[in-house]
């Protein structure tokens, strides 16, 4: 059984820093490609940041330069750094990996971390 679990999310004022971490089990980590996502209130949920397998990195322009995604094969994790924060990074962080059984792909999603900034 697949599960993704983050933490890390919290207050914080705008210019600020923090750090989310998403822990998986129940797959072959270091092969799964992995990403964050973002859903902020009355949004679709958009795609932040993703490593895959081979740890080359891409983000959405929004982030990009603010934002940096790294993975920790050994411990299971991906991490998302968050730095100079502004309002409209407000939103539920998600953790997601791409499995894969029998040659199908499937979407596996933590249960999310809110992030607020907030002055």
């Amino acid at each position: 059984q697949v599960r993704l679990v983050e933490s890390g999310g919290g207050l914080v004022q705008p210019g600020g820093s923090l750090r989310l971490s998403c822990a998986a089990s129940g797959l072959i980590f270091s092969i799964t490609p992995m990403a964050w996502y973002r859903q902020a209130p009355g949004k679709q949920r958009d795609w932040v940041a993703s490593i895959p397998s081979g740890g080359s990195t891409n983000y959405a322009e929004s982030v990009k330069g603010r934002f940096t995604i790294s993975r920790d094969n050994a411990k299971n994790t991906v991490d998302l750094q968050m730095n100079s924060l502004k309002y409209e990074d407000t939103a539920v962080y998600y953790c997601w990996a791409e499995g894969t059984l029998f040659g199908a792909k499937y979407d596996y999603w933590g249960q999310g971390t809110q992030v607020t900034v907030s002055s």
